[in-house]
């Protein structure tokens, strides 16, 4: 099994392409679309990265896998899937409860809610092909309740639930996040995995100004974590958490990628004057 990162510096984020070398089976995790909130224009540029790399190795896309609904950047699914048509767009079933959280956020009257904007919604534990490829999906909810792990192998692919150990976890703060949720799917689904199980994050803020890294182990981040160790306690998580996430301003493009992300990545309709809107809520304090 192969695994090439691509890091996108805007956003701090890591998409992966995973693929049998033999096969030339492949998927996509977390493909990002370049977004510049100040010109208010998408371009393609990540994306076309990943174009040339598959078409360079020849490789089949089976699926096109979100480990959530990002709040960072805006997925880039739909433009693939244009190029890959046969396949398949995949979320965690609870992007329903994501979808069903933000809806009256952004007064959405005709989202659905049932998750059918996807072609097919992942369920805890199953084992999924992607032709020489198998996967099993492992449910890591608590940064937002759709949270989802991608295990191939002895490779774990995270999303925004763990990161680097000297960076921690994801936030919990956002609507239907839990710090207590987060805790159980790391202390008892990821740290349960052997120590010598890789993790690749999805996302790496380069604290301390060090060198970007993707990857690192489960018995690592049991030692290490500076936010959840392995003796970490729920009470202790719960309040460093909560602690913490009142600090952090909201993500910058978090108005933007919802809204885009929860409808699997589609932006919203062009209007009679050709150009498309993007919804933003206005609070009074």
């Amino acid at each position: 099994m192969r695994i090439q990162s691509f890091y996108d510096e805007n956003t701090f984020t890591f998409t992966y392409i995973v693929f049998d070398g033999n096969s030339r089976d492949a998927l996509i995790l977390d493909p990002v679309l370049d977004f510049d909130p100040l010109a208010i224009s998408i371009s393609y540029e990540s994306a076309n990265k990943l174009l040339s790399f598959i078409k360079e190795n020849e490789l089949n896309i089976h699926y096109i896998i979100e480990t959530h609904a990002h709040a960072d950047h805006l997925s880039s699914s739909q433009y693939l899937k244009e190029k890959f048509p046969n396949a398949k767009l995949a979320v965690g079933e609870n992007i329903k409860i994501v979808q069903e959280t933000f809806k009256p956020i952004f007064n959405f009257e005709n989202l659905k809610t049932d998750g059918s904007q996807f072609d097919y919604l992942l369920k805890d534990n199953e084992v999924v092909s992607a032709g020489s490829i198998e996967f099993k999906i492992i449910f890591t909810p608590g940064h937002t309740p759709a949270c989802t792990s991608i295990l191939i192998e002895d490779n774990l692919f995270t999303g925004d639930s763990i990161f680097m150990p000297d960076y921690g976890t994801g936030r919990c703060d956002f609507p239907a996040g839990s710090a207590k949720d987060l805790y159980h799917s790391i202390k008892n689904k990821i740290y349960s995995l052997p120590d010598d199980t890789k993790i690749f994050v999805g996302h790496d803020y380069a604290p301390g100004g060090r060198e970007v890294l993707s990857q690192t182990t489960v018995g690592e981040s049991k030692k290490n974590n500076i936010q959840l160790k392995e003796t970490t306690t729920q009470d202790e998580f719960i309040k460093f958490r909560q602690d913490r996430d009142i600090t952090l301003s909201p993500p910058k493009l978090l108005y933007q990628s919802v809204q885009v992300n929860i409808d699997a990545g589609k932006l919203p309709a062009k209007e009679n004057n050709g150009m498309s809107y993007l919804k933003s809520p206005i609070k009074e304090n």
